[in-house]
């Protein structure tokens, strides 16, 4: 069975818990979905037991420093492997369009030549296009753009090999044109800012982001069978899950997830 590996789950200012990122696992391999916004990600896959040598494929939603920075780490930690011959097959990076300049710029200017020479070689970074179908691993994945309203931002879905759907909206609001790939999802990863109470203290609007309320309304409107809010604010990081799980609950009526930082949720 599949498994939902949790390395972060915090905004991009949270100090309490890592930046939100995760990898998805039958086992074997693990598809990362970006990266937090530093070295960090070691730590986080260390304490997740994630060999780094069995990451062959990662997306990267979009170019802020909480998803972005940690990804010039993974590049640095697998060149040096592939350097050294510990490191077996190519790394492939997907993202969109407008994404793979802003990775390959802050990879050469802030790491070592003989890394970055490896682009194109062992580490392919392959851009994709709204609605574009790709096989990575054994899943058959779709990439759409979620219509930001800052930077441009891709999320996914893909099928699982229960034959389930997992749909990532990135870290923004639901946009109708999302529709079609979102919609009867069986797993929906969204952002949650703050508790609907809170709003008026962290702003969620002003950053493009909605609360615990509006996205379980959201999930309950367009049937999805399992829910997992994160990418919030850490305030009240011991009592997130109690909190964030009653409101929740009030507005939808599926399977309610708000992980923390390195929970293991089965697929």
């Amino acid at each position: 069975m599949e498994k939902l590996i949790v390395l972060g789950t915090g905004n991009a200012m949270a100090t309490k818990c890592y930046n939100t990122c995760f990898s998805i696992t039958d086992g074997e391999e693990y598809f990362l979905v970006d990266a937090g916004g530093g070295n960090g990600i070691f730590s986080m896959l260390d304490k997740a037991n994630i060999k780094v040598s069995k990451i062959h494929n990662m997306f990267v939603t979009h170019e802020h420093t909480d998803h972005v920075l940690g990804v010039t780490w993974i590049i640095r930690k697998i060149g040096t492997m592939i350097l050294n011959d510990k490191y077996e097959g190519n790394f492939n990076i997907y993202c969109h369009e407008d994404l793979e300049n802003t990775i390959v710029t802050i990879a050469k200017l802030t790491l070592q030549k003989k890394i970055t020479n490896l682009f194109g070689k062992r580490i392919i970074i392959y851009p994709v296009k709204n609605g574009e179908k790709k096989k990575i691993l054994d899943y058959n994945i779709t990439f759409f753009d979620i219509y930001s309203t800052k930077a441009k931002q891709f999320g996914f879905t893909m099928k699982l090999k229960n034959q389930k759907t997992l749909t990532c909206m990135g870290d923004e609001p639901y946009n109708s044109l999302c529709e079609s790939f979102i919609r009867n999802s069986n797993w929906l990863l969204s952002e949650a800012f703050c508790l609907y109470g809170d709003r008026e203290k962290f702003k969620p609007y002003e950053k493009h982001h909605s609360t615990v309320k509006e996205a379980s309304e959201l999930a309950e409107e367009l049937n999805i069978e399992n829910l997992v809010l994160w990418h919030t604010e850490d305030s009240k990081i011991e009592e997130r899950k109690e909190l964030y799980t009653n409101e929740g609950k009030e507005y939808y009526r599926g399977n309610l997830f708000v992980p923390n930082d390195l929970e293991v949720i089965e697929l």
